[in-house]
């Protein structure tokens, strides 16, 4: 080669390697965690996201902020991944997670400013974290997980959250009735349980449907706008008169002829009509169109019929009802129809939807969310939906921990103690781990209002006496005592879920010496 340098990379590439890299890792990582750890408690902030278009979110949910933030940085990209796979999974958490993935980079960058390698971080995290999850275990209550308990865990993953004239106690009810619904031997159906939102009342008007609802109208004025006991036709029809698919024209030559293919199309219609009718069903959801003499005709015989429906809208009314989804009206038979207790149409301002309740195979539930605005249905809706997720873990699991802080505080405390055992310079990042988790308390403390030293130092020293330690607040009162006590409690599975996504996240971060970029 003669001593000619090699170009792997083209001439607008950037290359950042080294402390500089991580460094700037870190720093991304840092901003985003920092972006929502106001927002983390009962005492926690909104945050207003305001996009290019001039949508306006208003949240404190740490899922929906960092995925409305438009975050470039590709490590910083990383903490909203965080965020993402803690929703996913345990359906809450999220603010926790990301805030712990941020201190935990923090605490990294002093170690490699002390030149403790990447790698000896990256084990000793490791460690640390499976000292943590050992902890958690120690944490969980042996009380049975009914469902007071579970109200409780609902409570505290709303508190806090916009849920506007509603309390947190009377939506727990709520959350718990739903979940308990679709509960069975198997397991926690959560997917059988939808949220639905709808403007133009309190919150207060907030119920649970037991059943679904769908935005779709009658398909006539005349339709009876309810039916009991209902016989239901799940359809993929078009219920109207057929067309050829060729563009073909017919002369006609006298006014006989006309009349003819008039009746002839008459009679079509009447056919489905009247086949529809004698079939026996009460109401027809159909994802073609009715023909509006058909509608009417359906209208006198007392069919409720609802026409154009989605896909997603026909698959969940055969789930709910039972019935069997039929591509021909000559292929309908009584074996198809599906059940309900009570089928309604109902007009909210500018919006029509079908209520379709109880039932032989009725197996969904709907929590039907009003509100004044669309900012607090929204809000309400996510709470909600946090909540439902997170008391659906902690019955399949049948595991709770006591939240206000008192878990991190016991798992730093066990760490710290493990970490005099850890030989080398992997201790530091051990203990710096711990560091990291203190992070949970310390936002709590400021976020109402507390001096975050002095708080973190008592939480410290009643767990160290033997007491379950959080901070709790109680209408104005902020106080240190045991979370059980007062009803504030997580699943076990959040907890985990937050440490382990948030120690992957960290040290796939920290290991990163080398970034290329193309431009």
């Amino acid at each position: 080669m003669g001593g000619q340098p090699m170009f792997i990379l083209s001439e607008d590439s950037q290359r950042t390697q080294g402390r500089d890299a991580q460094s700037s890792n870190i720093m991304a990582g840092k901003a985003v965690a920092e972006s929502v750890r106001t927002t983390l408690g009962p005492r926690g902030m909104d945050k207003m996201l305001v996009d290019s278009g001039g949508e306006v979110v208003i949240t404190n949910d740490g899922a929906t902020i960092l995925n409305e933030m438009d975050i470039e940085h590709p490590a910083a990209q990383m903490l909203v991944e965080v965020a993402d796979s803690q929703e996913e999974e345990v359906g809450d958490g999220t603010t926790t997670a990301a805030v712990i993935a941020g201190n935990l980079l923090g605490e990294a960058e002093d170690l490699i400013e002390q030149d403790v390698h990447a790698t000896t971080i990256v084990e000793g995290y490791h460690e640390a974290a499976e000292i943590a999850l050992e902890a958690i275990d120690e944490q969980v209550s042996e009380e049975t997980v009914d469902d007071d308990v579970l109200k409780q865990v609902a409570e505290s993953s709303m508190t806090g959250k916009g849920t506007g004239g509603l309390t947190a106690e009377s939506l727990a009810e709520t959350v718990v009735e739903a979940i308990r619904h679709v509960e069975s031997d198997a397991g926690v159906e959560r997917d059988n349980v939808t949220v639905h939102t709808q403007i133009g009342a309190s919150s207060n008007a907030t119920e649970l449907v037991p059943g679904i609802v769908i935005d779709e109208e009658a398909a006539h004025d005349s339709m009876p706008g309810e039916v009991e006991d209902a016989s239901i036709a799940v359809l993929d029809v078009e219920l109207g008169v057929r067309t050829g698919e060729l563009d073909a024209e017919y002369a006609i030559d006298s006014i006989d002829q006309l009349n003819q293919a008039i009746d002839a199309e008459e009679s079509e219609v009447r056919g489905y009509a009247e086949t529809l009718a004698e079939s026996g069903a009460d109401v027809v959801f159909t994802t073609d169109d009715v023909d509006d003499r058909i509608s009417s005709f359906l209208a006198k015989e007392g069919v409720l019929v609802f026409d154009g429906l989605g896909d997603s809208d026909a698959r969940q009314i055969v789930s709910a009802t039972g019935a069997n989804r039929v591509g021909a009206l000559e292929d309908l038979e009584e074996s198809d129809f599906g059940a309900a207790d009570r089928v309604r149409a109902q007009n909210y301002g500018d919006d029509d939807l079908a209520f379709v309740e109880g039932g032989a195979a009725a197996e969904a539930v709907t929590v039907f969310v009003r509100g004044g605005t669309e900012h607090v249905v929204d809000e309400l809706e996510r709470a909600i939906n946090d909540a439902l997720d997170v008391v659906a873990t902690a019955l399949e699991s049948g595991e709770v921990v006591p939240g206000a802080g008192a878990t991190e505080i016991a798992i730093a405390d066990k760490i710290r103690s493990e970490a005099a055992g850890i030989e080398g310079r992997k201790q530091l990042a051990v203990t710096s781990f711990a560091d990291a988790l203190d992070v949970v308390p310390r936002t709590l403390a400021t976020n109402t209002g507390q001096d975050p030293i002095d708080t973190l130092v008592d939480l410290r020293a009643a767990h160290e006496g033997g007491d379950r330690a959080g901070l709790i607040t109680d209408g104005e009162t902020v106080t240190i005592d045991d979370p059980f006590e007062y009803g504030v409690v997580d699943p076990a599975d959040v907890k985990r879920e937050a440490i382990e996504s948030a120690t992957e996240a960290a040290t796939m971060i920290v290991r990163i010496d080398d970034v290329i970029a193309a431009e």
